[in-house]
């Protein structure tokens, strides 16, 4: 796996400068992503979108979001791959996230919170829901 390094200090810098919260969204289908980010942005979020792991790795470095909404059946990075590098890291690991996916078993659940996700919603969803989770993950931030 990658390691990665954002310096804690510029991420909060980052953060505190911004007035609108940013969330990314990380799948690989396409639909989704268009869902989400119509939603979230018409309810005044601005939304940056990775299509794999290793892109929303690379974004979530650079942009240093407020919260994260990722998949986790995604191409080159799986989501859980993710969320346990990013709860490894200092600089991200109270980054809020939920992970959206279908895979809706027990076991899978279990092991999505234990990688470090605050919250798991499965797909089909309600976009509202989801806004309604990522307002709650990012108001307990």
């Amino acid at each position: 796996m990658q390691s990665f390094a954002l310096a804690s200090s510029s991420a909060a810098a980052v953060q505190a400068s911004r007035t609108v919260r940013l969330v990314l969204v990380a799948d690989d289908d396409e639909d989704i992503l268009t869902l989400v980010a119509l939603r979230f942005r018409r309810s005044g979020l601005e939304v940056i979108l990775a299509r794999d792991g290793e892109e929303a790795l690379e974004l979530i470095q650079k942009r240093a979001p407020d919260a994260a909404v990722i998949d986790i059946a995604m191409p080159k990075l799986t989501g859980l791959e993710l969320v346990r590098l990013l709860r490894d890291s200092e600089a991200t690991k109270a980054l809020p996230i939920v992970l959206l996916t279908a895979r809706a078993g027990d076991k899978d659940v279990e092991l999505g919170l234990e990688a470090g996700a605050d919250e798991y919603i499965t797909k089909p969803f309600s976009p509202q829901d989801l806004y309604t989770c990522v307002q709650s993950v990012l108001s307990s931030a």
